[in-house]
């Protein structure tokens, strides 16, 4: 446990926890600046967009080389061993990693590179340095900043993040985020289904949507689990988590070499359950520590990249703000 302003547990390009859902935040920011998309693409993997419009964001809109490598989908042959073959291994990397502890009065906090374009179709690609506080416990809202990696390169101000209502998305809502530090969750791949199945993360349904469908399907605790690395998951929990994962079926090894917006290589796993498009999970080609995602959208038939996040840092602090 951590004392004063300047304790902190840290962990360079750590594995565990990983905020895919600001990256979504972020995406949801970039088209309401440009053209309309629909808020809530049908995924039941979606955790989608329920920060957007939260936030600014100033970018200078520009392509290179490093974005276009990025970003690419699909188009290395398939890599010798399964997707459950390396989740597997995944885990065994994980259970390496140091624990950090965390009180509910905490901040996980992680650094990540993101990279996106303004439509998921067309539009030039940017990389964002991204820092994001989220509170431990869930007491209190999660803030974070921007630094563009082109132009003048100033960080933004720290932002404070909040919800948005699902039947209006221009509306915020008050309610404080779930709990980014996951240090209950069971070590044992068995047990860790049931709990999840108990405990379905919670999606933010539009009005209408069948819910009994949803959190009925048996997907649904899978895509609880790869929730689970938005915040923090303790090593031998994250372990149970990648086993869990390896389990599920109709993952698929799509590239044996992807390079990540850090300029890491891995390899690429694709996941079930997304519709009108696709969800990457990138693995260190040597290490099988997790170092990101990536999301791709089908237009008229075409799979086209969209965005891009690599984890770089993750850390226990004491207030938003705070610095490893």
């Amino acid at each position: 446990m951590m004392n004063g302003d300047d304790a902190v547990n840290k962990v360079e390009q750590s594995p565990n926890g990983f905020e895919e859902q600001l990256l979504s935040d972020l995406k949801a920011h970039v088209v309401q600046r440009a053209q309309p998309l629909p808020v809530a693409r049908p995924s039941r993997s979606s955790r989608g967009w329920r920060l957007a419009g939260a936030f600014g964001l100033a970018v200078a809109l520009t392509v290179g080389g490093l974005a276009i490598q990025t970003m690419r989908v699909g188009d290395q042959p398939p890599s010798t061993a399964s997707a459950a073959q390396i989740l597997r291994l995944a885990a065994a990397a994980a259970q390496q990693q140091p624990e950090l502890t965390a009180r509910p009065d905490q901040y996980v906090f992680t650094e990540f590179l993101a990279t996106l374009r303004e439509t998921p179709t067309s539009g030039p690609y940017t990389t964002v340095r991204t820092q994001l506080w989220q509170s431990a416990g869930g007491v209190a809202h999660n803030q974070a900043r921007y630094q563009p990696q082109s132009g003048s390169k100033e960080w933004s101000e720290l932002r404070v993040l909040r919800p948005l209502d699902a039947a209006d998305p221009t509306k915020e809502l008050d309610e404080l985020p779930s709990p980014a530090y996951h240090g209950d969750l069971p070590t044992d791949p068995d047990e860790l289904l049931r709990y999840l199945r108990e405990h379905p993360v919670d999606l933010h349904l539009p009005d209408g949507a069948d819910e009994k469908a949803v959190y009925g399907d048996e997907s649904m605790a899978y895509t609880t689990a790869r929730s689970m690395l938005n915040g923090y998951v303790p090593p031998r929990a994250l372990a149970a988590l990648f086993e869990l994962l390896a389990r599920e079926p109709g993952a698929v090894v799509i590239s044996s070499d992807v390079v990540d917006a850090a300029g890491r290589h891995g390899v690429a796993i694709r996941m079930p359950g997304v519709v009108g498009g696709n969800d990457d999970y990138i693995f260190d080609r040597d290490t099988h520590v997790y170092l990101g995602t990536r999301n791709s959208v089908i237009h008229n038939g075409t799979e086209s990249p969209h965005t891009a996040a690599a984890l770089l840092r993750v850390a226990i602090v004491d207030r938003p703000g705070q610095l490893p």
